[in-house]
C-alpha cells in the first residue's frame, strides 16, 4: 500500500519540474492524479508518464490567476472523481532579476497574480470542497525566498512570503475541520526556473548547478524528485500532526 492509496490528488504547474515530479510521486504512492497547467503538451506528457507506470491521470488545463479557471479546475476534479483529498499548489513564475527601484509594475503584478493570487484562489476552491468531506491536505509551493530576502528578486520574494502567510492562516482556520495546510520552501532545485535565474544573473556563462551548488552547505542543488517526496509525505497519514508549517528543503541554505 502506498502513502496516499485511493486518494484523489491535484497538482498545479504539473507540466514540468517539481509539479511533474509531484504528480508522478502521488501516482506511485497510490493516488489518482489530476494534472493541471496552462501548458497542454507538458500536461499530456506528465499524464502519459503516469499511465505508463500503471497509474491513473486526468488532465485539466487552467490559468490559476483567473478565478473562473480555478473554479472550473476544481469542478472538473469533483465531476471526475467526486472528491478532492490532496492538493499541491505548485504553479509559479520567477520573473525578472533587478533591484527594487528598477522592477516594473508589470513584472510585480505578473508574479503576484500567479504566485500569490493563484495560490489564494486555489486554496479557496480546494478548502470549500474539503469542508464537504471534513478532511483534506494541501501543500503550497513557497521557496527559501519566502523565508529570507533575495537581492534582485523583490517581487518573487514578496510573493513567496505571502504564500507562507496564507499557509499559516489556512492551517489555523481549518485545522478543526481536519484539513491540514503546509508549505515547502525549496532552495536551489534543478529546474527550468533555476536555469532562468542563472541566465539572468551576472554569473553569465556559469550553469545553474555551477552557480548555486556552492551556496548550499550540502554541496549540491536538489532534484525535483526530492521535493516531490516531501510533498507527498506531507499529504499522507504519516504527517497527521504537521500543519501550518513552512518547511525548508534546501540543503541547509537558510541555516547559514
Amino acid at each position: 500500500m502506498g502513502l496516499v492509496s485511493n486518494k484523489i490528488a491535484m497538482v498545479t504547474g504539473a507540466a514540468a519540474g517539481i509539479g511533474r515530479s509531484t504528480a508522478l510521486q502521488f501516482a506511485r504512492e497510490g493516488a489518482k492524479v489530476v494534472v493541471s497547467d496552462i501548458n497542454s503538451k507538458g500536461c499530456e506528457e506528465t499524464a502519459r508518464l503516469i499511465r505508463k507506470d500503471g497509474g491513473e491521470a486526468t488532465v485539466i488545463l487552467a490559468d490559476i490567476s483567473k478565478p473562473d479557471d480555478v473554479e472550473a479546475l476544481i469542478a472538473g476534479v469533483i465531476d471526475t472523481y467526486g472528491k478532492l483529498d490532496c492538493a499541491c499548489n505548485n504553479a509559479g513564475i520567477e520573473g525578472k532579476i533587478a533591484p527594487l527601484v528598477d522592477q516594473t509594475v508589470e513584472n510585480f503584478d505578473s508574479i503576484m497574480s500567479i504566485n500569490t493570487r493563484g495560490t489564494f484562489l486555489c486554496l479557496k476552491a480546494e478548502i470549500r470542497e474539503m469542508l464537504k468531506t471534513n478532511c483534506g491536505t494541501i501543500v503550497n509551493l513557497a521557496s527559501v525566498a519566502g523565508l529570507i530576502g533575495f537581492a534582485g528578486l523583490s517581487p518573487y520574494t514578496a510573493s513567496k512570503h505571502a504564500v507562507n502567510g496564507l499557509t499559516k492562516n489556512a492551517a489555523l482556520e481549518y485545522g478543526k475541520s481536519n484539513i491540514r495546510v503546509n508549505s515547502v520552501c525549496p532552495g536551489g532545485i534543478d529546474t527550468r526556473m533555476l536555469d532562468s535565474l542563472a541566465e539572468q544573473s551576472s554569473a553569465g556563462e556559469l550553469s545553474s548547478k555551477e552557480m548555486m551548488a556552492p551556496l548550499h552547505p550540502i554541496g549540491r542543488i536538489g532534484t525535483p524528485d526530492e521535493v516531490a517526496e516531501l510533498i507527498v509525505w506531507l499529504c499522507s497519514p504519516s504527517a497527521s500532526f504537521v500543519t501550518g508549517a513552512n518547511i525548508p528543503i534546501d540543503g541547509g541554505f537558510v541555516a547559514q
